[in-house]
């Protein structure tokens, strides 16, 4: 588009620190979560000093604890990674909920970038696809996302 300024955020090169908050609820499809989040993040430049992961019960304390590593100043952007699985009861309606709402909600109070790559899925299966199976790692694409952000606000600051 001739004449338009483009802003976008680029791949390499991201600066400042970067936390994980991981939930331990169905810690073997999180972990994998984990492990392609931290993979992407060294593989684009991210010094392994500047990552810090902080684990949390479950996805409904994810949001609370991805505000306060926002508004701490410290972090360059936040990944926030977990599995909700669908059950039988409306419980799943209500974590899943409030885990997006209140990373949203940090991430637009703050303007800390806040990545969100918790699993929302009707069943174990699909989790398991996504967390590094046919349908890649989410871990992965949080993290990715989490660098382009970054970049991102960092260009627009500018």
């Amino acid at each position: 588009m001739s004449g338009i300024k483009t802003f976008e955020g680029a791949m390499i090169g991201a600066e400042g620190q970067f936390a994980i908050v991981a939930a331990r609820f169905n810690g073997f499809i999180t972990e994998s979560l984990v492990n392609g989040a931290l993979d992407t993040l060294r593989r684009h430049g991210v010094a392994t000093g500047d990552i810090h992961l902080v684990r949390v019960p479950g996805a409904f304390e994810i949001g609370p604890i991805v505000r306060k590593l926002c508004l701490s100043g410290r972090y360059s952007g936040v990944i926030a990674l977990g599995a909700v699985i669908r059950g039988a009861t409306p419980h799943f309606d209500f974590v899943a909920g409030e885990c997006a709402r209140a990373c949203g909600a940090a991430a637009s109070e703050t303007g800390v970038p806040v990545a969100f790559g918790v699993l929302t899925t009707d069943t174990i299966e699909q989790a398991i696809e996504r967390a590094g199976t046919k349908a890649g790692n989410k871990g992965a694409e949080a993290a990715a996302t989490a660098i382009e952000m970054t970049n991102l606000m960092r260009s627009l600051s500018k």
